[in-house]
Formats: structure tokens, sequence, C-alpha cells
């Protein structure tokens, strides 16, 4: 007589299932949590990238306290006119008189671009100005940048270079053509590269740097 040996049920299936099911959930699990870590970290930087751009318009608006562009009506007149940087004249103004109308010198130069009577008188005859333009005119803003920006594109005309243009208008016309002919300040005698003077050497690097702050800190058309 044949007895029927009852198995128990097969459930090794019903458990592979069970694994699979908890694989794919934590899997899922892992994937939602990948996804909000990628999100955190896209919040995190947009928002540090935001706060960058906070400091940085804020520092630039307080080195536009310091580094102003006043009197912008004349100079951007007297830039185009004359076809001189901006930026430039408003260097030489803040580094000669700090936007000072009223400035005077020991040596008697006058107003925001530092102009003397010998500079005013050549520089008037050079305009051809046949007005009733006086010294005391040198007080008045909208002059001085006038006859400022055409004596800095006389200089620039003349020598063709920054830097000597800069020794020109500091130490005078004179006094740079010598070190032109100097070869220990001038090799090539076409530009001033070894300035003797320490206050016009210091003066050159104080309007260079403070030239390319105003480049950094304004659009100028």
């Amino acid at each position: 007589m044949l007895y029927m040996v009852e198995h128990p049920p097969h459930r090794s299936a019903p458990i592979a299932h069970d694994q699979t099911n908890e694989n794919e959930n934590e899997i899922d699990h892992m994937r939602k949590r990948t996804l909000t870590t990628r999100r955190l970290v896209i919040y995190i930087l947009a928002a540090l990238i935001a706060g960058a751009a906070v400091v940085s318009a804020g520092l630039a608006g307080m080195y536009r306290v310091v580094y102003p562009a006043q009197y912008q009506t004349y100079v951007e007149a007297s830039a185009k006119e004359n076809g001189v940087d901006p930026a430039l004249i408003y260097a030489i103004i803040k580094c000669e008189s700090s936007f000072r109308a009223d400035a005077q010198s020991s040596i008697g130069a006058r107003g925001l671009m530092q102009l003397t009577q010998d500079t005013f008188d050549w520089v008037k005859y050079r305009m051809k100005d046949t007005g009733g333009t006086t010294y005391d005119s040198m007080f008045i803003p909208e002059m001085n940048i006038r006859y400022g920006t055409y004596m800095i594109k006389l200089l620039l005309d003349e020598f063709g270079d920054l830097d000597t243009a800069l020794c020109a208008y500091h130490a005078g016309r004179g006094v740079t053509n010598e070190w032109l002919q100097d070869k220990a300040c001038s090799p090539d005698g076409l530009k001033v590269t070894a300035i003797p003077y320490k206050d016009t050497r210091a003066y050159v690097e104080r309007v260079t740097k403070t030239l390319k702050i105003y480049k950094a800190l304004y659009k100028f058309n």
C-alpha cells in the first residue's frame, strides 16, 4: 500500500517575492533621499550665490561713496568732445582734489583738476579761447573740467602713452621731455619707464590704480 506523504507548502517563491519588495522599497527610499539631498544642495548654493551678489553689490556701493562720479554732465561732455576716457578724468579729479571745486595747492594750482596759471594760459592758447575766461574761472567745475580734459588730451596726443602723459601732467612737459632723452629713464625714448621724481612716480601709480577702480565701478558711455 502506498502512502501519500504530504509535503509542506513550498514557500521559497513567496519569500523571494517579499525580499524583492523590500529591496525595491529600499531603493525607492534611497532615491527619494538622494533627490532630497540634491534639492537641499541646490537651495544652499542658490542662497550662497544670492548672498554673494548682495555682498558684492554692497561693497560696490561702499566703493562708489569713496570713488564718486560727481559732475557727471561736465565730465562726460568734455570726455566726448576730446575723445578722452571719462574714467581717466574722474581718476585725475579724485587724485588731484578729491572733488573739491575750491581746492588750491601750495603752488597755486586751482580747482578740481588742479591747473596752475601757466598751464591755464597754455591750454587757453591751444584751445584758441578768445572769450573772457580767466584763471579765477578754474574754481568753476564746468570750466576746470573743460580745461583739464583738454590738457590731458594734448598730453596724450603728444606722448602717446598714458604713464608718460601723467608724468607731464604732474611734473611738466619740459621735465618729461628731458626724461625721454635720458636712457636711464626711457630706453626707447618714447615712454618714461623709470620716473626719477618720487612724488611723480607715486602720482602716476595712484592715478592708474584709481583709473582701474573707476572702470570697475562704473559703465561709461
